[in-house]
């Protein structure tokens, strides 16, 4: 079974860093074979928007932000995994790793 996840990525200019982080996590998840969706929150604004049908199929919510993410309350009742927007971009592997194991620890 192919695990699905979703995810946002910020960073407080929402210039390089948000995109940066974005590309990372999806060449890992290609890696890895697991489905992800990116949403970016830039400062050109949203891109890949999450709909509620993606939060509904994703397994948990991959935050990596340095700032406030728009339309949180999307996600309520989803486990979230919070982590920096450079977190993914220094390793993307290990942040979707934490993010399936905050899914399968119930």
């Amino acid at each position: 079974m192919t695990r699905k996840l979703i995810a946002v990525t910020a960073c407080a200019t929402g210039v390089a860093h948000t995109y940066m982080a974005e590309k990372a996590l999806l060449q890992a998840a290609k890696k890895m074979n697991v489905l992800i969706k990116v949403e970016t929150q830039g400062a050109t604004g949203i891109g890949h928007y999450l709909t509620a049908k993606d939060v509904q199929i994703g397994e948990t919510v991959i935050l990596a932000t340095d700032t406030k993410v728009r339309d949180l309350n999307r996600f309520n009742g989803k486990k979230i995994l919070q982590v920096g927007v450079s977190d993914p971009i220094k390793n993307a592997e290990k942040v979707i790793n934490d993010a399936l194991t905050l899914v399968d620890t119930k």
